[in-house]
This record gives structure tokens, sequence and C-alpha cells, in this order.
């Protein structure tokens, strides 16, 4: 009887368990949803590149014209405007992990194939990888110096170039050195107001991000903001106000309120994401003080190489010891960056403050 069967580094099984890889991990991310190829998504993915490890892929922005036009009969030619552009170069390199069986007789102790679960660690190893390197990316998180933990690149705190604000503390504090032990310094309803404000009209605006026909901003917090949040809120609208007048107005089985921490205030989806860091700042005791996001439209930019070949992964599996022991590599070269041009973070906030752990007894 004919049987179909591809062995260790077999082409098609490369290409095949690569390929799965790649798709299961941008699933799995948190910020995977968030992933689009056009300028209006907030992250945006280019991967038109073949690019080498080590290489640059460059993004470029076009800002808003500015010039006043001419009415009636009155000469245009001459006074037209000229375009105004920046670009930010984003650095691809290669990273790549290992797993490798005990062997074959430990394979045999165990009721699982080896080579599936080897996939299926790599793909949580990827996917919580992934998810720290975008979180430091887009929070700025500096005192994270090791760029396997930041996509591939060094991150940038937030900005505070040509008068634009870039990052709000909690308790309207100018800086995250000023921030104490106190739940007038936690992250709010009024921080995201102030979020609204801001990139309603600096320059470079941020732009919010269309769902279903509806402009939103994004923001991102640590479960303790949430938690402080909820507890300790009295902004100008406390958390179970939102959550009263949301039911008086009919809106209860499809509120992102209900659904746990995640909810929207004024056109802001507000999303738990444990990846979000602590502050760089903060005078003492820094695991009580985390930075969350305010997104908008191209928030950062996720690039992936090796264009040329079947997947954007590469997967390797490999004998040991005369056979005995089987080995499975992942890699890909790929790159991370929050979005900055002209010197200012193009489309986030951070949003600095005082967040502990739930205190007592579980």
């Amino acid at each position: 009887m004919a049987v179909s069967s591809w062995g260790v580094n077999d082409p098609i099984a490369r290409k095949t368990w690569a390929t799965k890889l790649f798709v299961d991990i941008t699933a799995n991310t948190f910020w995977g949803k968030f992933v689009g190829k056009t300028s209006s998504s907030m992250i945006q993915w280019k991967d038109e590149t073949s690019k080498g490890k080590g290489d640059r892929v460059t993004v470029g922005l076009r800002t808003l014209l500015t010039g006043n036009g001419t009415q009636g009969d009155d000469t245009l030619e001459g006074n037209e405007e000229a375009l105004t552009t920046y670009t930010m170069n984003l650095v691809i390199d290669q990273l790549r992990h290992a797993v490798r069986s005990g062997g074959k007789m430990s394979e045999q102790r165990v009721p699982f194939d080896v080579r599936d679960e080897c996939r299926g660690a790599l793909q949580d190893w990827w996917t919580e990888r992934l998810d720290t390197s975008m979180a430091n990316q887009l929070a700025g998180n500096t005192g994270q110096s090791d760029t396997r933990f930041t996509g591939n690149q060094a991150t940038t705190a937030p900005s505070s170039a040509n008068s634009v604000t870039r990052i709000i503390v909690g308790g309207d504090h100018a800086g995250e050195a000023s921030l104490s032990a106190t739940t007038t310094h936690i992250i709010g309803f009024r921080e995201l107001d102030k979020c609204v404000a801001l990139a309603k009209v600096q320059s470079p605006r941020i732009r919010p991000i269309r769902v279903d026909g509806s402009e939103y901003y994004v923001s991102f917090l640590h479960p303790y903001q949430i938690y402080q949040m909820r507890r300790n809120d009295t902004g100008n609208a406390g958390f179970y106000d939102v959550y009263k007048a949301a039911m008086q107005g009919g809106k209860i089985s499809d509120n992102p309120i209900i659904q746990g921490a995640n909810f929207i205030y004024n056109n802001v989806i507000v999303h738990e994401w444990a990846y979000i860091p602590t502050t760089v700042n903060a005078p003492v005791s820094q695991a009580s003080y985390r930075r969350g996001v305010f997104c908008g439209a191209q928030a950062a930019v996720f690039a992936t190489g090796m264009d040329g070949s079947p997947t954007k992964m590469d997967w390797v599996e490999e004998y040991f010891d005369y056979e005995n022991q089987l080995g499975v590599a992942a890699g890909m070269i790929f790159g991370i960056k929050k979005s900055i041009f002209n010197s200012n973070d193009y489309a986030t906030i951070a949003l600095a403050g005082y967040a502990p752990a739930p205190t007592g007894t579980v």
C-alpha cells in the first residue's frame, strides 16, 4: 500500500510548518488584530522587502498641505505648494530560537507527537516575544536595552520636541519622576480625555482608526492600571458612571465595558494588555508604576523580510546524536518600531501612572 509522508527537513514539510507557524503567531499575538497594510491601520505591516540580515526599511510620511490656495482668477502658477515629507528607518534583523528532544526513548514515554509539540512551544515563545517587543516599542520603554525584546532595534522615549506632548502623567504632573504612591496619580478618564484633545489639535495630529464606519482611538493599559481605574477614578466620569450610562442607553449585550476591563470611552477603545511595561523614571518602587499607551493610525510599523521565500519564517529540523534527538529551529527576519517622524512620536501618547498590584490574600 502506498503512503505519503514527509520526513525531517523535507522541502514541503519546511514550507508547510513554517507557514502554519507564522499564521498562528500573528493570529495569537494581542496586537495581531490591529495590523494592516494601509496607512489607516494602527500597526502598518511592510512586507514588500526581501532584505538580508541587518538591513533597513524606509517608511515615508506625507504631511497635510498648509497653503491658502487662490480665489477667482488669481494666478495659481507660481503659488503652488511643495510637498513636505519625512522618513523613518526601520531595522530588520534575524531572530531565531530552537527546541530539542531528549531522544527517542524520551519520546517513547510521552503520548504526543514531539514534532508537533516543538511547533507549539516555538509558537508560544514567538507570540510572547512579539507581544513584548511591540509593547516596549509603543510605550517607549528605554529601560529595556536588549533589542531581542524590542523588535530588533532600540526603543525611543516618548517625544517632547517642538512643544508636542507625547506623554501624559497621572495627577497632572509634568514627568514620571513626580509620580508618587497615591491614587490621585493613577491613569483615569481625565487622562483619556486629555489624550483625545491633544490628538485632535497637536501637529502632527493623531489620526483615528476607522472601525465599522466610525472613528476611534485605541489605548492599551496594564491590568493593574485598569484595576486602579475601576476602584479609584474620580475624574470627569467615574468608571461605574460610564457603566450605568451605557445600561440606561440600552447598550448592554454589545457594550465592551461588560467584557471585563475592556470598554469604550470618548471614542477610545481601551484594552488590557499584560505586556505593558513599568515606567522608566519613577522615583521609587518602579514595579508600582506602569506606562500604558494611547494610539492612532500608523502608531507602529511591523516589517518582515524573506519576501523571496515561500514564507516569512524559516523552519529547520535536524537530527543529532546519530538521529536519536530531533531539534527544531524557527527564525524570522523582522523589525518592530514605533512611528517617529521629524523627531516626534507620530501616533502615540504614553500614559504613565501609579499602578500597584492588588493587595490581600487571593
